[in-house]
């Protein structure tokens, strides 16, 4: 598969021509986004403005904001935080674009039930007592009859999902998803169980970084994303690995279009190169891992010519990068990602990369892989009562070989309820979350919703999740809310704690989540375990910590700059050897090859394609499709399919297609572009949404959710949403 796409622009002068040309338009054009996210520098307050520090909850990422409030109490802008050292003083298209949720027409006014069949759409308003009243009865009347964990509980990554998790262990279930095991923690497994820590990258300090599948040019993370750029302007290289040409791939020094699921054949090829040529660290590895001898003879049958065969790279090039990571090291690395849903091996793939920076002995070293730091905040503490007639575990433990308990396996957890084994789950609680567009096989999720007896959603806009709900409960955004302190990482660049306060009064009659199960505790004879307020919460946080709160007063931030090599030096890793472990000793007990065994993924049959998932730099999965800023940037989304691949199917630019799958299908536009591999198509999440509440996307595009099939990593259950093949065909020709 060719590696390059050919091109007269080089990537430095596509870097002047771009920044260029979106300073021209957003000084002199007409476009309503453009003018909308031009920072305006110039500007100062007006008569009346205040100024008030916030943290933007546009994506997990969490950067410095600070809003500007008209003298009639309207957000005027919203600006970076220069303080705020984890996003550099910057601020994404769609922090910019919070400013639109917090005004969306779209936006959930009232308390709702549902009156009609689920997803029908038909709604009542309600009060706020009588939908806390009924929301009690039902947690309550499912309690006493399917046990406590008969109610299962799902919250997204915010600042009061804590409370969440708090409310769910003391009414006694143990059964609480988070949405990382859609999207994380098989990543999260394959370093704990290597380092014995999941560690950040230095990519700041990096000489060459070897990026398999991550597009942090797009899917941003803050200051990964940054720092990547700053290292490639300071001379390091970054190669690409990855089936589509990304924003990521088109600014890299190599892009390589790898055959999808065949990245642990490069990366054991790689090692084969590393210890053959005695590249690696010898001495490193001598003193700080564990089973080097075994991966030696494990790696002489996965050579460079074997691996060609598999991914598509040319032999020679595997060997030459692998030489030039070695030259580069340790400053140099294998970056984790983040998003690691792909194969039923995500796992060991992902072991695989780590053990390659290990090889480099890049642990604990500038420009590698760095020991995290995160501050210590307090808390209030709390002893949840013991309930002797629950189960002995989740309901979907023993299903996937190494969950995390904390993080749960949506995929798994679904299928139980929809088994009913091994006990019945009828209710569920879900917060900031929308697993029917972000978890595999939405019909399944619909399946799973049928089953049960109440569904509690509390959201801020009738997402898809929301709309085959029974109750739903409007939530105030981000920019309305007192929120807990949060502790956080910026990568290798520093640690700091943040705080968010109300910017406006909240609109409408929206409630915070924290007043909400404050509200239904009391209800339930719980009220002990929330017997505070926020601002009690948040000065038990920071109550052994008065710089912090001070700085965070001052400048709506506290910093500590920098996580300093050699942090971990003397100290043992937390694994069974105490090393880092090449080869794992508890896996083998577990039924899970010691060290990663490559397989080949499965061939896609004869008409049809490998659909993969990814993101791009204007939308959160789907939590802002429906961002009425946003939607001009990308109003629906399309199906990328290479133009061998179009031309056989008879599909041009621009046709209506239909891609099926053996559990759904959807319609939307054809781009044909060379930026993808033939065997592979892809099209963005988010779109194609059941609600009729989401005026902007209702209808538009199709949703990948309802297409991909619902397999799963095998050691983590972390979603594998890179193992569907899909049928495309043309429905209709494009307008001309």
């Amino acid at each position: 598969m060719a590696s390059k796409i050919n091109s007269p622009i080089s990537r430095r002068n596509f870097m002047k021509i771009s920044g260029a040309a979106a300073a021209g338009a957003a000084l002199g054009g007409r476009s309503q986004v453009l003018h909308a996210m031009a920072a305006d520098k110039a500007a100062q307050l007006s008569d009346g403005e205040r100024k008030i520090f916030s943290a933007c909850d546009m994506c997990f990422n969490k950067c410095g904001i600070i809003a500007r409030v008209d003298k009639s109490g309207n957000i005027r802008k919203l600006d970076p935080n220069p303080n705020y050292l984890k996003s550099r003083g910057m601020l994404c298209a769609r922090g910019n674009a919070g400013v639109a949720q917090l005004y969306d027409p779209d936006r959930l006014k009232h308390p709702l039930l549902r009156q009609g069949e689920r997803g029908e759409g038909k709604w009542r308003q309600i009060s706020w007592d009588e939908a806390l009243d009924l929301a009690a009865e039902k947690l309550k009347t499912i309690g006493e009859k399917y046990t406590r964990c008969g109610f299962m509980f799902m919250a997204g990554t915010d600042l009061q999902s804590t409370f969440v998790h708090r409310f769910a262990e003391v009414y006694g279930s143990y059964n609480v998803l988070s949405h990382e095991s859609n999207c994380l923690i098989s990543r999260n497994r394959a370093f704990l169980d290597t380092f014995g820590i999941v560690p950040i990258p230095d990519t700041l300090n990096c000489k060459y970084i070897i990026m398999p599948g991550a597009n942090r040019f797009e899917a941003l993370v803050t200051p990964d994303s940054m720092d990547i750029v700053t290292a490639m302007q300071n001379g390091a290289k970054l190669v690409v690995l990855d089936p589509r040409y990304t924003k990521t791939a088109a600014l890299a020094s190599e892009w390589h279009a790898i055959r999808p699921g065949t990245d642990m054949a490069f990366f054991l090829a790689v090692m084969h190169v590393l210890i053959n040529e005695k590249l690696y660290d010898e001495k490193f590895v001598a003193e700080m891992t564990f089973g080097f001898e075994k991966l030696r003879d494990h790696v002489q049958q996965y050579s460079p010519q074997w691996a060609e065969q598999e991914c598509e790279i040319a032999a020679n090039d595997i060997v030459r990068m692998a030489r030039e990571l070695a030259a580069a090291a340790p400053a140099a690395m294998v970056y984790p990602g983040r998003r690691s849903s792909d194969y039923e091996d995500s796992t060991q793939i992902r072991r695989s990369y780590a053990i390659v920076n290990a090889l480099l002995g890049n642990w604990d070293r500038t420009g590698g892989m760095m020991l995290p730091h995160k501050i210590k905040v307090g808390t209030i503490p709390y002893d949840a009562p013991f309930y002797d007639n629950n189960p002995d575990d989740r309901v979907d433990a023993e299903r996937a070989k190494m969950m995390f308990d904390e993080e749960g396996s949506f995929k798994h957890t679904r299928d139980a309820v929809i088994e009913g084994k091994p006990y019945p789950i009828k209710g569920w609680f879900t917060y900031k979350t929308n697993p029917m567009q972000t978890g595999a096989n939405r019909n399944k999720t619909i399946e799973m919703i049928n089953k049960l007896d109440f569904m509690i959603t509390v959201d801020i806009t009738m997402s898809d999740t929301a709309w085959m709900a029974d109750l739903v409960l409007p939530a105030p955004s981000y920019l309305e809310r007192e929120d807990p302190v949060s502790s956080f990482q910026g990568s290798s660049a520093c640690s700091g704690v943040t705080i968010r306060n109300p910017i406006v009064p909240a609109m409408y009659e929206s409630r915070p989540l924290f007043d909400i199960v404050k509200a239904l505790a009391q209800r339930l004879e719980l009220g002990e375990y929330f017997d505070f307020t926020i601002k009690d919460y948040r000065a038990a946080q920071l109550k052994k910590l008065p710089e912090v709160a001070a700085a965070i007063e001052k400048e709506g931030v506290y910093n500590e700059p920098g996580v300093e090599p050699g942090r971990h030096k003397g100290k043992p890793f937390r694994t069974v050897s105490q090393k880092i472990e090449l080869f794992n000793q508890r896996y083998p007990d577990k039924g899970i090859d010691p060290m990663p065994v490559y397989r080949a993924p499965k061939k896609a049959p004869s008409g049809h394609f490998r659909l993969v998932v990814g993101r791009n730099a204007y939308i959160t999965q789907s939590s802002s499709t429906n961002n009425v800023i946003l939607h001009q940037l990308q109003p629906e989304n399309s199906l990328w399919i290479h133009p061998k691949a179009a031309r056989q199917l008879g599909i041009s630019y621009g046709d209506r297609v239909e891609v099926a799958s053996p559990v759904g299908k959807g319609q939307l536009a054809a781009r044909v572009t060379d930026e993808i591999r033939s065997d592979t198509v892809y099209m963005d999440s988010g779109f194609g949404a059941l609600s009729k509440g989401l005026s902007n996307v209702y209808g538009k595009g199709a949703s990948n959710a309802e297409i991909i099939e619902d397999y799963a990593d095998e050691v983590s259950g972390n979603m594998a949403m890179h193992e569907t093949f899909v049928t495309v065909k043309k429905i209709q020709a494009a307008r001309s």
